[in-house]
């Protein structure tokens, strides 16, 4: 965050000479009116100069960008990203050759990276904002080999009358596999264990 405050003759002269010096249009800053200025007696005498602050918040999309570069560097991968805004989030796509190590097993590595940066960001920011990360589509592969591995589980404890416990998933994952057998009405879902090994279990409904 940039902060500064410029004297001037007036409120709009002083507010112009802080955007010049600091290369923001106006639409960018928050402006607050230190002291209005007066011209004195007959313009010269007591007169006072105008003063402002002229705050440039900090900005997720970069705040997101630097955290991330400095990741990359550190790892030594060659990767580019895209940030985009959806509804409720911020998502960014990460693109390049030989990403796996960004992914990690089962996404463990991208959803620890995750977490970091939503922990950088926020700790700047007045107003949080929920950062998705993704490489590649994978996220939605991710997800429909959850859905498909839930109905396949379903259908076994439907068979054998055994409840299933499924290996740790992330809270994301977990909620997939909730979503995907919600409206069966032979089964039931829930969680149990503490992170970061909570399970999904898969039962008979009673």
């Amino acid at each position: 965050m940039k902060e500064i405050e410029v004297s001037g003759k007036n409120v709009e002269e002083a507010i112009a000479i802080a955007l010049k010096e600091l290369g923001v249009n106006r639409e960018d800053v928050e402006i607050t009116v230190l002291e209005e200025g007066s011209k004195g007696f007959l313009g010269i005498l007591g007169s006072r100069q105008a003063r402002v602050r002229v705050v440039v918040p900090d900005k997720p999309e970069k705040l997101i960008e630097d955290f991330l570069e400095k990741v990359l560097q550190s790892m030594c991968i060659e990767a580019g990203f895209e940030i985009r805004h959806r509804e409720d989030f911020i998502f960014v796509s990460f693109y390049g050759k030989e990403l796996g190590i960004l992914i990690g097993r089962h996404g463990e590595t991208l959803d620890a990276l995750q977490y970091l940066c939503n922990l950088a960001v926020n700790k700047v920011l007045t107003n949080r904002v929920k950062i998705i990360l993704d490489v590649e589509g994978y996220r939605k592969r991710r997800e429909q080999t959850l859905i498909n591995l839930a109905r396949r589980l379903s259908n076994k404890v439907k068979e054998t009358g055994k409840r299933i416990v499924l290996e740790p998933m992330s809270p994301q994952e977990r909620r997939v596999i909730h979503t995907a057998l919600q409206n069966d009405s032979r089964v039931l879902t829930f969680s149990e264990g503490q992170e970061p090994n909570r399970k999904v279990v898969i039962a008979l409904r009673q």
